[in-house]
């Protein structure tokens, strides 16, 4: 007797198709498990021997070889269980051979015949969907599998459960998509004294989508401001929401099926190693970039991150995605993420002139910031000074704009550059344009310019007297035309090519826009 499953395996947010095959045949009893799995695999054979113990099923006096094919990928995970035992209980008959025809399935088996939990029901569902399948998992697991939309899913508590469904005696109900869990509430702009130009950047920041990195002593407020920049952002598309929810599925991170419109903010400790940040391990899971996929990767205290850690991000923050080698994985992730990071200036945090500045400054202040490679803060678009927060500051009474109004400014600045990437602008749009500023490039970044002689030749004297790299240059562009959607203009002019120089440094302590004024 011979029967057939089909189930999947993750590589990064994509489920390929395993087919579950299982034959008995004559010969004394073993139970034979192939199909190059890792451990967790090759102990589903006593998990499925015990769970069918636990609901009074015999294993049959004969030999069982189940192969997952394709046998040279590899398989990794628990979520083999489930497949592997109805494929054995069609091969004895004690469900119907047809049944599983139609079908794909994951879930890990308790020992008394429980259906347990497992992460990637998302993109397990979604997956099936597009064979043409159904999917059975555990119960705990349906909600989520039900986001997928149109595909079938069955969610069955436990091995008795199903084979009832099967036979007909007790139908299983469909499950329903988990809650839309409403976003927390943010933080507001409106608690922060002070530091007009660091919120104008924060404006820009979220109007783009660029990477941001403030610099300032201890108690200015970086991290206070970093933590309002959700409440800037609007809500995830339907397209975003699943691509992040994906990823997080993946990672086990979703509860009872539970999705949320919020961007993801994720705020790893400086002492996070390189595969914390980027991904990997011994399963080759997905990082904090992919986690923030859509949403925003906060590192406070940047320098104290190690130097691999933070060259790791310089791929993923050009290209929107990770990709994690390891010896027996090559998996790929998404990672489109917004980047903001806060540093103190120098080691003991003072840094620079002025009351109680650092004794040995500039070097403590250069030593400290070069920790952070060159190459990385060139990928930074806008390097805001924080001064600290004085007395008159903190006396005056809240500012009359908070969140709510900077997050309109914001959106009615998104809204011009999604309406503009719609229209296609003469030709010049690559096939993959994204519609924000700060993954515009080549033609069609200097078609979304139209920059005037006077701001080009700004442009031009300042990188020749304050050293733009190419990069700097491309972002620099970016940043223009941001500040200029939220002004309502058409064209980038030269006043706003000045205020993105300001933005750029090239060195710790040097600003690019320092110079503009003599230009």
């Amino acid at each position: 007797m011979a029967a057939r499953i089909v189930t999947v395996a993750f590589e990064g947010v994509e489920a390929r198709r395993v087919d579950v095959e299982v034959q008995l045949t004559s010969g004394e009893q073993h139970f034979i498990l192939v199909g190059l799995g890792d451990k967790a695999v090759a102990e589903s054979r006593e998990r499925v021997r015990a769970a069918f113990t636990g609901i009074g099923l015999a294993l049959p006096g004969r030999r069982i070889v189940a192969n997952l094919a394709p046998a040279d990928l590899p398989k990794t995970g628990s979520h083999y269980d489930l497949p592997i035992a109805l494929a054995v209980m069609a091969a004895m008959g004690v469900v119907p051979p047809d049944a599983l025809a139609d079908w794909a399935a994951i879930g890990e088996l308790s020992l008394d015949g429980r259906i347990v939990q497992v992460a990637g029901a998302l993109p397990a569902s979604v997956a099936a969907g597009g064979m043409g399948l159904g999917l059975i998992c555990p119960e705990a697991s349906g909600p989520e599998a039900a986001w997928a939309g149109e595909t079938r899913v069955l969610a069955a508590p436990s091995l008795i459960a199903l084979v009832n469904h099967f036979r007909g005696t007790q139908l299983l109900s469909a499950p329903r998509p988990g809650p839309m869990r409403a976003a927390e509430r943010q933080p507001d702009l409106r608690e922060v004294k002070g530091q007009e130009n660091a919120k104008r950047a924060l404006e820009i920041a979220a109007a783009g989508g660029h990477n941001l990195a403030f610099v300032g002593p201890p108690g200015s407020g970086k991290s206070m401001m970093a933590a309002r920049l959700p409440g800037l952002l609007p809500p995830l598309t339907p397209a975003e929401l699943l691509e992040t929810s994906m990823v997080h599925s993946v990672a086990g991170l979703i509860a009872k099926g539970e999705l949320t419109p919020a961007r993801p903010f994720r705020n790893p400790h400086h002492s996070a190693s390189m595969a914390a940040l980027t991904g990997g391990g011994l399963k080759a899971k997905p990082g904090e970039v992919s986690l923030a996929h859509n949403g925003v990767l906060f590192l406070d205290e940047l320098p104290e991150f190690s130097a691999q850690a933070l060259d790791s991000l310089r791929q993923p923050l050009e290209t929107g995605e990770v990709i994690v080698a390891r010896a027996n994985a090559h998996v790929r992730y998404p990672a489109r993420f917004q980047l903001v990071a806060a540093m103190n200036p120098c080691r003991c945090g003072l840094g620079g002139p002025g009351r109680g500045a650092c004794g040995r400054a500039p070097r403590c202040q250069s030593d400290y910031q070069g920790r952070i490679s060159g190459p990385l803060m060139d990928r930074i678009d806008l390097q805001v000074e924080v001064p600290p927060v004085t007395a008159a500051d903190l006396a005056l009474p809240p500012p009359a704009e908070g969140t709510a109004e900077a997050a309109a400014r914001v959106a009615e600045a998104r809204a011009v550059q999604i309406a503009r990437t719609a229209s296609g602008g003469d030709g010049a749009q690559p096939l993959n344009a994204q519609p924000l500023n700060a993954r515009a490039d080549g033609d069609w970044l200097e078609t979304i310019c139209g920059l005037d002689d006077p701001a080009r030749a700004l442009l031009t004297r300042a990188a020749e007297q304050g050293g733009l790299t190419a990069r700097g240059w491309t972002r620099t562009l970016r940043l223009a035309r941001t500040i200029a959607d939220l002004e309502g203009a058409e064209r980038v002019r030269r006043v706003h090519v000045a205020e993105a120089l300001i933005y750029r440094r090239v060195a710790p302590g040097t600003v690019v826009g320092a110079s503009v004024a003599a230009i």
